[in-house]
């Protein structure tokens, strides 16, 4: 009976805990500061926080959130991270980054969190959207058909690139792969195509001089920079390329084409390098954390060509890879090369020769441009690519000082000759008919019958003017093969041309 008493007496006690307890919830809008080491923070308390989410520090610094774990969130820091303490008060925004987009941004140099770093006025009627999203998928796509020419001869001839089209661009240091990306913005102007050039980890002064190119050639109008600066967080590094892909995409989608080149890659990825090692992320090749190639490839992928129904815009895009030694099988060059269409590859020994561009066009491949080059000019190109590599072969053997036969010396002076056709400087860029034409004087071997091959490029500066001026510019049509009429008739035209250059000089 005692024991049925002492019972009750516990339930009533526990009936009157019940009734007068008071519940309160645990904010997940707001954590702590737990560490800051170099930009890198963990957070408590913020167990709603999303991946790539925007956070406030002390209502005044960004980061964003880039590793969640079971108890502590992993974010870097987007701005100045000295101030930031142990203890200080972070603040969920609910926003993922977004970068801005619109009409007003061409011609604009902004930073990597849409602040204008040219000279001109704040950024006004711009639209903000997300950074991360999925690429387009296979049935919103069109093939690549339609030539994006770059005004290059080497690349718009042997190593053709498409509208919608990812051609990496891959070589040493100092051996001419921003030139190469520069002259086919360059080359853009008048085509109703918007281009994006983003730098990433360059120094502020190599931006101005580009920049300035830009200006001086006018092409600055129809051009964004997107400038994530070496002294620059490698957070924003990280973040460059897909702020230039989101503005890309916003023209794409209305239907315009877009070239965007990335300069470089290999220096994004060592800045994801440094905040995945710092973030705890487990490292493997070379250090590079395991989600590296799916970093370059949701990047990449979201560059292509829409059909017409989601509006038939494009994206071109022109990574940049740097190599050491020429190596092109170490971790980040395979990976990019995987990813992309073709590469075009630069080669030092070349540039020390003074070959303009110095590409290795053995070495040099392009996947699906082939498809989209104009009938003319892939018909007076289609022998190029074997001649060339016949020479680079027929060199290496010729050292050996053996004797040479008529036929083995015939084919190293055309392969002299063809090198010299395609040396351009940077800015000198060449229409398409100024291509077919050059072609033509390869492919009947006029070059051939000029003796001293320093005379060639006077000579095809000469012959191009006069091509411009006749009426055989009105005769070609680029989506056919050149008639065999028009061949006889241009042959003659161009060996007159050079018998009027021989006499002049």
């Amino acid at each position: 009976m005692s024991g049925e008493l002492k019972l009750d007496k516990y339930t009533e006690t526990l009936r009157s805990l019940i009734k007068n307890y008071k519940t309160c919830s645990v904010s997940t809008e707001y954590g702590k500061v737990i560490t800051n080491a170099d930009g890198i923070l963990n957070i408590s308390g913020l167990k709603n926080a999303q991946l790539n989410e925007v956070l406030m520090i002390n209502n005044s610094l960004y980061a964003m959130v880039l590793s969640l774990n079971s108890d502590l969130v992993g974010a870097v820091m987007l701005s100045e991270y000295s101030s930031v303490q142990e203890g200080d008060e972070v603040k969920r925004t609910s926003k993922t980054f977004s970068a801005p987009v619109g009409d007003t941004l061409a011609g604009r140099v902004i930073s990597v969190l849409g602040k204008p770093q040219d000279e001109g006025s704040e950024l006004v009627g711009v639209e903000w959207e997300q950074v991360e999203r999925i690429a387009p998928g296979v049935m919103e796509r069109k093939s690549v058909t339609e030539p994006l020419y770059t005004g290059v001869l080497a690349v718009d001839a042997l190593i053709p690139v498409g509208k919608g089209q990812r051609e990496l661009i891959i070589g040493d240091r100092q051996t001419g792969k921003t030139s190469l990306a520069i002259d086919a913005i360059i080359n853009q102007k008048g085509k109703d195509c918007y281009c994006v050039y983003v730098s990433i980890g360059q120094k502020n002064s190599t931006l101005f001089q580009i920049a300035q190119k830009l200006r001086d050639k006018g092409a600055m109008d129809y051009t964004t920079i997107v400038n994530a600066s070496a002294s620059d967080l490698p957070s924003l590094k990280f973040l460059a390329p897909f702020v230039g892909i989101t503005i890309a995409e916003h023209w794409m989608k209305k239907g315009k084409d877009v070239l965007i080149v990335y300069d470089d890659l290999t220096q994004h990825a060592i800045a994801y390098r440094t905040l995945s090692l710092l973030l705890d992320f487990s490292p493997g090749r070379e250090a590079f954390p395991g989600d590296i190639f799916y970093l370059h490839s949701r990047l990449l992928e979201r560059a292509g060509r829409l059909n017409e129904e989601n509006g038939g815009g494009s994206i071109t895009a022109l990574p940049i890879i740097q190599t050491q030694a020429d190596d092109i099988s170490a971790y980040i060059p395979t990976n990019v090369i995987s990813i992309t269409d073709g590469q075009i590859f630069l080669k030092t020994l070349l540039f020390n020769q003074g070959q303009r561009p110095a590409i290795d066009v053995t070495l040099s491949v392009s996947r699906v441009g082939g498809a989209a080059q104009k009938k003319a000019i892939k018909d007076m190109s289609s022998s190029l690519k074997l001649e060339l590599a016949q020479y680079f072969e027929l060199l290496e053997f010729a050292r050996f000082g053996s004797e040479l036969n008529d036929s083995t010396k015939f084919n190293l002076n055309l392969g002299s000759r063809i090198l010299k056709c395609l040396i351009q400087n940077l800015g000198e860029t060449r229409s398409p008919l100024e291509e077919l034409y050059l072609l033509f004087l390869i492919r009947f071997r006029v070059i051939m019958e000029i003796s001293d091959v320093e005379q060639i490029i006077p000579f095809i500066n000469y012959s191009k003017k006069k091509f411009l001026e006749s009426d055989f510019v009105n005769l070609i049509d680029l989506n056919e093969k050149v008639s065999p009429n028009v061949c006889d008739d241009l042959l003659e035209f161009a060996k007159k041309t050079l018998q009027d250059f021989a006499s002049d000089n």
